[in-house]
């Protein structure tokens, strides 16, 4: 049996911000909420980043008014916090608001196990360091969901962990390390952990992506209110994903994605060291046996 889930990333309702077309975003929810109607997902999955942060009081306000925004949904919503949704406010207030737990949590629809992968994504600020840290515990759930599934597996987060490059991006070109977690090579070398397909979907970079790592499809989502490619229009970006035996992810609005694969389970070739590390002859064919 297939899985229908409708995708909504980035939303920052509030402000202008930069790129961000935060004074959109409730017409836009609008739009979406629509398009879950007619669609009737299994459910709907936000990837977080609700709100564009500015103190506590209006950041309560501002994700109290994007919860409201979806409370006319039939179809069950999950929620994953980004790091903005987390400046000023606690996971204990998103919960609050959203009337949900925002632990880990794996959900199995279909033939498919869905992971909502709930790790940290508060930004610490301080004088000798900026960006996220992976916290052990967050990254032990991980592991252990990888090697105890037992059919395909969509892992979904707020950062993401390919490693992809940022070359092009307005936020993370010259931010490189904010885009993801600084030990996100060991999330990778946990999603190689098992013997199932395994698809990585997020959002947090702004943009629409598809990078394969050792074989693991890894997916980021447009935001809802971007304008940084589509000339300064907010994006009005919203996804499908419909997962079978095949996968498509569409994404509708400005800056459009529509995509079909069929997950394998594919693990590559060990990656070689550092060239200086090789011996001379690394490379050369081998002298035939006599």
């Amino acid at each position: 049996m297939s899985v229908r889930i409708c995708v909504i990333a980035d939303i920052h309702h509030g402000a202008p911000s930069c790129t961000k077309r935060g004074d959109a975003a409730l017409q836009l929810i609008e739009d979406f909420n629509r398009y879950v109607e007619e669609v009737q997902p299994d459910f709907v999955l936000d990837l977080g980043d609700r709100i564009s942060d500015i103190d506590r009081d209006t950041d309560l306000r501002l994700e109290q008014e994007v919860k409201t925004a979806f409370d006319g949904l039939s179809a069950p919503i999950y929620h994953i916090c980004g790091n903005h949704d987390r400046d000023h406010l606690d996971v204990s207030d998103n919960e609050a608001i959203l009337n949900q737990s925002l632990e880990h949590q794996t959900l199995d629809v279909g033939g498919w196990r869905i992971a909502l992968w709930r790790a940290d994504s508060k930004i610490i600020r301080s004088s000798d360091y900026h960006g996220f840290v992976l916290r052990e515990d967050d990254l032990l759930w991980l592991s252990r969901t990888v090697q105890n599934a037992d059919r395909p597996l969509l892992i979904a987060s707020h950062v993401p962990v390919s490693g992809h490059s940022q070359i092009g991006n307005y936020y993370f070109e010259n931010n490189p390390t904010s885009s993801t977690y600084p030990m996100a090579e060991r999330a990778r070398e946990a999603l190689a952990q098992t013997d199932v397909p395994i698809v990585f979907l997020s959002g947090h970079v702004h943009w629409n992506t598809i990078t394969k790592v050792d074989g693991i499809t890894h997916l980021t989502q447009q935001s809802l209110t971007e304008s940084f490619t589509t000339k300064g229009e907010p994006a009005g970006a919203y996804g499908l994903i419909e997962l079978d035996d095949t996968v498509r992810w569409q994404v509708f609005g400005k800056d459009p994605m529509d995509y079909s694969f069929t997950p394998r389970v594919e693990r590559w070739t060990t990656r070689m060291p550092v060239f200086s590390q090789l011996p001379e002859n690394r490379c050369l064919p081998k002298e035939p046996s006599k």
